[in-house]
């Protein structure tokens, strides 16, 4: 039978089908019963599994990041699907087809980091030029730049989504520094490419999606701006001198970004790169939230369920059925 990915299933479906287990807790009840809650993911998607009456031996076959043959039956619970389970098995390792569980293959990550050094060749000043040589000669930092997402729920939120995040930011940026000409497209492509970095380092993505002790601590846009700060101390290293103002209005742009200080800003933007590269973030990670709660989507009609975290429904467009005929 082929697979049903979660952004297909439907209430009441009784499935047995390898997920991949992205988070994994051990609860207890009122009457102090353990049971198992759990989330399950693959390219698609993610829902939640619910194993009631669960015990050690049970609890005790797999940890977060195993691949599990779990099988259950679909619910609606809150507007949500999720999957009330009947039995946990291990899976031996050659049943597992990895691309069912993964959103950018290998080939797509590697087209990617082709097409992100193609869009910063177009970077013409010298003293970028050099700054920017040194992040992509980099291997340790560019392996790690390729498999970070770019978060962990909210946009992007998938091995290689921090690449496809820049990469989206990057043609928009292109466009931008054609159009407005008093802003330098220098600056902006160089500050999207660096806005996000210290996620390499906030974010843990090799079995599950998480945060770093580091990236709880200080989070991102500090470890980013220090991250900025060693390269040019190691640029300057080799001889060359990078200028004071270059540097300072660089680091703007990573400790501006995120526009406001509710939303983490440490400054709000002062520049007009800092300005541009704030809108475009936030234009790539919204419309990628967007397209995301749309794609998992478990309603049926024209519209998403109400989401709570942005307080309000989302218009997918006429179904099918909804169509007036001609």
């Amino acid at each position: 039978m082929a697979r049903r990915f979660i952004n297909q299933l439907s209430e009441g479906e009784t499935i047995s089908q390898i997920f991949l287990v992205g988070d994994k807790q051990v609860r207890a009840n009122r009457s102090g019963n353990l049971y198992l809650q759990l989330r399950l993911n693959d390219k698609s998607g993610s829902l939640t599994g619910m194993l009631w009456n669960a015990n050690e031996k049970i609890t005790g076959k797999f940890e977060t990041g195993d691949y599990m043959t779990v099988s259950g039956t679909t619910q609606f619970y809150n507007g949500n699907m999720q999957l009330i389970i009947t039995s946990v098995e291990n899976v031996d390792a050659s049943f597992v087809r990895e691309s069912d569980f993964v959103q950018l293959t290998s080939g797509a990550v590697d087209q990617l980091k082709t097409e992100l050094f193609e869009l910063l060749d177009g970077v013409e000043d010298e003293d970028l030029k050099k700054l920017l040589k040194l992040f992509q000669n980099d291997e340790s930092l560019m392996d790690k730049f390729s498999r970070a997402p770019a978060g962990i729920k909210n946009h992007h939120a998938y091995n290689g989504g921090l690449l496809s995040h820049v990469v989206s930011m990057l043609r928009v940026a292109t466009f931008v520094g054609d159009h407005y000409k008093a802003v330098s497209k220098d600056l902006l492509l160089t500050g999207v490419l660096l806005h996000d970095i210290g996620k390499i380092d906030e974010l843990a993505y090799e079995k599950e999606l998480s945060y770093t002790d580091q990236g709880q601590l200080i989070g991102h846009i500090q470890m980013g701006a220090e991250i900025l700060a060693a390269k040019i101390r190691e640029l300057e290293a080799t001889g060359n001198t990078f200028p004071d103002e270059k540097a300072l209005r660089l680091k703007h742009m990573i400790l501006s970004h995120h526009g406001e200080p509710q939303f983490g800003a440490v400054k709000v933007p002062m520049t007009l790169e800092a300005i541009a590269l704030h809108y475009i973030d936030n234009l790539d990670s919204k419309l990628d939230n967007v397209l995301e709660i749309m794609n998992q989507d478990v309603n049926e009609g024209n519209w998403t369920t109400f989401q709570p975290n942005t307080g309000r429904k989302y218009f997918k467009g006429l179904q099918p059925e909804s169509k007036p005929e001609n």
